[in-house]
């Protein structure tokens, strides 16, 4: 198993890495009460399936006890996300008490994310710095709305996708560090094809993540985006970013093997779902402005006994 790494991924590699060495020796509960700890938890599960049914679906897949510490994961993101995406008089000091609430090993107990989240943190031996990183990289969007390069993007990418992927790689349980690689490269992958689906959704809310320099090298131009314009030049640069993110994902495909085997039909289903969403963009002709890319919940079930056995056909490893 190769793991080709390109340039622009070395700095991501290096951040995760260095995330890594975070982790602390908490372990374990901290007092919180089990009828408590079953609320927070629920919680989660209702955010989960209210707001992702790609994700509530995938996570189905996990046993009970990663199932659940997932979903806190799910849901850490969630209230993350919603500070920044729907804020406040004073969003930055609101991402500040969160930052706090979600990183202490024993938050308020009416916080109830927090509380599973720091649950589920302890138990998996999460490393903080990645929750971290995620913060840091949802709240760039208080400040960054455009982004030069492919390069500048995919750092982006790694704060609010990588970043998830690694954590659940913690959750779920993994054979080595290579995974650490994979993980990072499906991360970009699966937030490309976010950025790709909600062109139209990101511009309305004043953000536009899709590269300038590529946009120019296609003759296109903000312009066209306001418009909703699909041309010829908008489906040449679409196909370019969607071959380039199904690249990623052929990629990063190879690392789910080295997560622990009751983890991966989860993973699998997760990436498929999402490679799902590109090959709808290409059947309604690359336009993203009208209508909102997705699969189908019928069509996501359809998948889960031929991606079952892919899962199956995955040597075993040891897993830490």
């Amino acid at each position: 198993m190769t793991l080709h790494i390109r340039d622009w991924e070395q700095p991501l590699l290096a951040m995760a890495y260095e995330a890594k060495l975070s982790l602390t020796p908490e372990r374990g509960l901290h007092g919180f009460e089990q009828n408590l700890l079953n609320d927070a938890y629920a919680w989660c599960e209702e955010m989960t399936a209210c707001h992702s049914r790609s994700f509530s679906l995938a996570s189905r897949l996990l046993p009970a006890p990663k199932r659940r510490a997932i979903r806190a994961l799910y849901a850490f993101c969630r209230v993350t996300d919603d500070i920044v995406d729907h804020p406040g008089a004073n969003v930055t000091h609101q991402l500040d008490i969160w930052r706090h609430q979600s990183l202490v090993s024993r938050p308020a107990t009416d916080n109830l994310v927090a509380v599973a989240w720091a649950d589920a943190r302890a138990a998996y031996r999460v490393p903080p710095k990645y929750a971290e990183q995620l913060i840091d990289g949802v709240a760039r969007d208080l400040h960054q709305t455009r982004y030069q390069t492919f390069e500048e993007l995919t750092n982006y990418c790694y704060g609010v996708a990588s970043t998830v992927g690694l954590m659940s790689m913690h959750i779920i349980g993994y054979a080595s560090e290579t995974a650490i690689g994979y993980a990072v490269k499906l991360g970009v992958a699966l937030q490309l094809t976010n950025i790709l689906r909600d062109v139209a959704e990101d511009w309305q809310r004043g953000r536009m993540y899709l590269p300038r320099q590529e946009l120019a090298a296609f003759g296109l131009a903000e312009s066209d985006i306001a418009a909703g314009r699909v041309s010829d030049r908008w489906r040449g640069f679409m196909r370019f970013q969607i071959e380039r993110t199904r690249r990623l994902y052929n990629e990063a495909w190879p690392g789910i093997a080295l997560l622990a085997p009751e983890g991966r039909l989860a993973i699998i289903a997760a990436a498929d779902f999402y490679r799902g969403i590109l090959k709808n963009i290409e059947d309604n002709d690359y336009d993203v402005f009208s209508r909102r890319a997705h699969v189908t919940g019928w069509g996501k079930v359809r998948r889960i006994p031929a991606l079952w056995w892919q899962a199956q056909r995955m040597g075993n490893q040891r897993v830490q």
